[in-house]
């Protein structure tokens, strides 16, 4: 059985380096160059700092001598900064029959236009039931209407699609 490991778990610092040579990097990034690893150690040691192998591909490793708390706060706030920037889009959804009246319809409409000033993809579903199916007309002349409304915000690549008894559509923010 394979065993996954991830990126902190190779890390080695300060006695987990096993190579005799390492080229080392101050922190402030300067670097003394190729040396034997129990003088690197001794180094970080003097400084009050660890040796941390940064590039364990190259040959001879690169290891860093620098604070590995700080590191390793410094790298979670760097992940938790990049999460928080993401923008995550959701697909809202908003569903209705083929005889929904004008005034229900329209605060349908005033909550799209919340949705996709919010950024959000939002999905128009009709369903018909019943004997309502007889006349998909309807329902494709509300989808349209509503696309019409909502023109200006959106980007043109809305189509009508029937699936069954839902008739739907999804639109997508500029």
């Amino acid at each position: 059985m394979q065993q996954k490991t991830n990126t902190q778990n190779r890390i080695r610092i300060n006695h987990q380096i096993r190579v005799p040579q390492v080229r080392v990097v101050l922190e402030d990034g300067t670097s003394p160059g190729i040396m034997s690893t129990r003088d690197a150690l001794q180094m970080a040691k003097e400084s009050n700092l660890d040796l941390v192998e940064i590039n364990p591909k190259a040959i001879p490793p690169v290891c860093k001598i620098l604070d590995y708390g700080k590191y390793k706060y410094d790298e979670k706030k760097k992940t938790a900064a990049a999460k928080k920037a993401q923008k995550q889009i959701e697909l809202k959804e908003l569903t209705f029959r083929p005889n929904t009246d004008e005034h229900d319809l329209a605060h349908k409409l005033e909550m799209a236009k919340q949705f996709l000033a919010e950024g959000n993809k939002v999905r128009f579903a009709i369903r018909f039931r019943g004997r309502e199916i007889t006349h998909p007309q309807v329902g494709r002349d509300k989808l349209e209407w509503l696309l019409q409304q909502l023109a200006p915000l959106l980007q043109s690549n809305a189509f009508i699609s029937m699936e069954g008894k839902i008739m739907s559509m999804i639109v997508t923010p500029k």
